[in-house]
């Protein structure tokens, strides 16, 4: 549940940068450069969100290589 929540959190703020980002490219180069750059974010930060989200509820015990005598066999 962890893992979903802080996925979420972090494609929020994901998104208003890449939303931000693309406002600024399309003020200065046109709307057509915005929605690429846009959308190549927007996958960007869903792939990061990914990432981050998945590093930060590893569990401990994978974290350091060791695992717990339960999980050997």
């Amino acid at each position: 549940m962890r893992l979903i929540v802080y996925y979420v959190g972090l494609m929020v703020i994901g998104d208003l940068a890449a939303y931000i980002i693309g406002l600024g490219i399309e003020r200065m180069w046109g709307q057509q450069i915005s929605l690429f750059c846009f959308l190549a974010l927007y996958f960007f930060f869903l792939w990061l969100a990914w990432v981050i989200a998945v590093r930060l509820t590893e569990p401990a015990a994978a974290a350091g290589g060791q695992l717990r005598p339960a999980e050997k066999a």
